[in-house]
C-alpha cells in the first residue's frame, strides 16, 4: 500500500538489548506495534474508524497518523479523551457523534480475549465510550500481544463503570454475584477515586473465572447504577494477536492463521 514505508519496522536494531527474553524474542511493546501494523494493513482510503483506548491501541492511532501523513484519507472516532487528543495531535480527521453514524471499522485491545473472541475490556477504564462505537461498527478488530490469549475469561478483573450514588448497592450486589469488587483508585495507594470521561466511578470485579459470561453479562445489566460492564461478546469479528515475533489472525472459534494471508478484512 502507499504508505507501507511508514509502519514500524517488525523488530527493533538489537532486540536482545531492549528484553531479558531470549535473543531475538519481541517485548510485550514491540508485540504490540506488530499487532498495530497488521491491523493497519486493512485500512483503506475513505473509511470511517472506531479509535480505541490502551497503549494498544495507542500504537494502532501513532501508525494511523503516519499513514495519514503520507495520503491515507480516512476520518475517525475516539473511545476517549486521551485517544481523542492523539489522534488530533497527529493530525486524523475527526467526526462528532450524530444520529446514523456507522464506522467501516474499529480497532482496539482487549485486556482478555478467548478462543471465541469474548473480550474483557475497561482496564483502561474507557469501556463505555468503546462499547457504544464498537456496537455502532460494522467490523471490531481486537488488536493485541500475546500475554491477552487466554483459555477462560477472569483472571484479569472485570471493570464496571458505575454511577457514583448507586456505588455501594452496585457492591452489594457485585458481591452477592461472587465478584469481589474493588472500587479503583486514581493511583494505586492513593485517597481519591478513578473518574471515567464520563465522571462516573469504576469498579474492579473479582471473579477469578468466568465461565459463563452471557450469564454473567445478563445479571450485571439487571443491576441499576451499572451504566456499563467490561465483557464485550459478539462484537469482535477477528483478532489480532503476536506469538514468536508474528502477526496471527483469530476468527471466533477458528484455528489460528498468520495475518500475511488476509490482504483484506477476515
Amino acid at each position: 500500500m502507499h504508505h507501507s514505508n511508514y509502519l514500524y519496522p517488525p523488530t527493533p536494531v538489537n532486540p536482545a538489548a531492549a528484553s531479558p527474553s531470549p535473543a531475538g524474542a519481541l517485548t510485550l511493546a514491540q508485540e504490540k506495534q506488530v499487532a498495530a501494523a497488521a491491523a493497519l494493513r486493512w485500512v483503506r482510503d475513505g473509511m470511517l474508524l472506531g479509535l480505541g483506548t490502551g497503549s494498544t491501541s495507542a500504537q494502532f492511532i501513532i501508525q494511523l497518523g503516519a499513514a495519514v501523513q503520507n495520503g491515507l484519507k480516512v476520518q475517525g472516532t475516539a473511545t476517549s479523551l486521551a485517544s481523542e487528543a492523539l489522534a488530533r495531535q497527529l493530525g486524523i480527521p475527526l467526526v462528532e457523534p450524530r444520529r446514523g453514524l456507522r464506522f467501516d471499522l474499529a480497532v482496539d485491545g482487549a485486556d482478555e480475549l478467548d478462543g471465541q473472541l469474548r473480550l474483557i475490556k475497561g482496564g483502561g477504564g474507557a469501556l463505555l465510550r468503546e462499547k457504544v462505537l464498537e456496537t455502532a461498527s460494522d467490523y471490531l478488530v481486537v488488536i493485541g500481544d500475546s500475554s491477552k490469549l487466554v483459555p477462560v475469561l477472569g483472571r484479569f478483573p472485570l471493570p464496571l463503570e458505575v454511577v457514583p450514588f448507586a456505588l455501594p448497592w452496585v457492591l452489594d450486589a457485585v458481591e452477592a454475584l461472587g465478584g469481589a469488587p474493588v472500587v479503583r483508585m486514581a493511583q494505586p495507594g492513593a485517597a481519591e477515586h478513578y473518574f471515567s470521561d464520563q465522571k462516573n466511578l469504576l469498579v474492579d470485579c473479582h471473579f477469578g473465572q468466568i465461565l459463563e459470561p452471557e450469564r454473567l453479562a445478563a445479571q450485571l445489566k439487571t443491576i441499576p447504577g451499572i451504566v456499563e460492564h467490561g465483557l464485550f461478546l459478539g462484537l469482535a469479528k477477528a483478532a489480532i494477536v503476536v506469538r514468536d515475533g508474528a502477526a496471527l489472525v483469530l476468527r471466533p472459534g477458528e484455528t489460528a492463521r498468520p495475518a500475511t494471508e488476509f490482504a483484506e478484512l477476515p
